[in-house]
């Protein structure tokens, strides 16, 4: 029989190459705009849905959005005139009939 010797190498002989660098992963910064509001107005102005609008000092506006912008919304009234209200004075709003 034979002798037998088993082959592996010398862990000196083997020459640990550093591994390159990986580039760093940066996370990506969320959307500026998520368009979920233009989604919310524009299905609110299509539905002709029935709105009630909370301005900041307490005041509530009852109409339906007749259309909307950057910084304001437009709030057609049955029995009082059209307001143009802007959108940081604006405290909330909701569907008339939630209430």
């Amino acid at each position: 029989m034979a002798n037998r010797r088993l082959i592996r190498p010398n862990l000196s002989e083997i020459k640990k190459e550093p591994a390159p660098p990986r580039p760093a992963k940066r996370k990506q910064p969320p959307a500026d705009q998520t368009n979920a509001e233009s989604f919310y107005y524009a299905k609110q102005m299509q539905n002709r849905t029935p709105m009630v609008v909370v301005l900041q000092d307490g005041e509530q506006i009852r109409g339906v959005i007749e259309w909307y912008d950057r910084n304001s919304i437009k709030i057609n009234r049955e029995s009082d005139p059209n307001l143009l209200v802007l959108k940081h004075n604006i405290k909330y709003m909701f569907k008339e009939h939630d209430d």
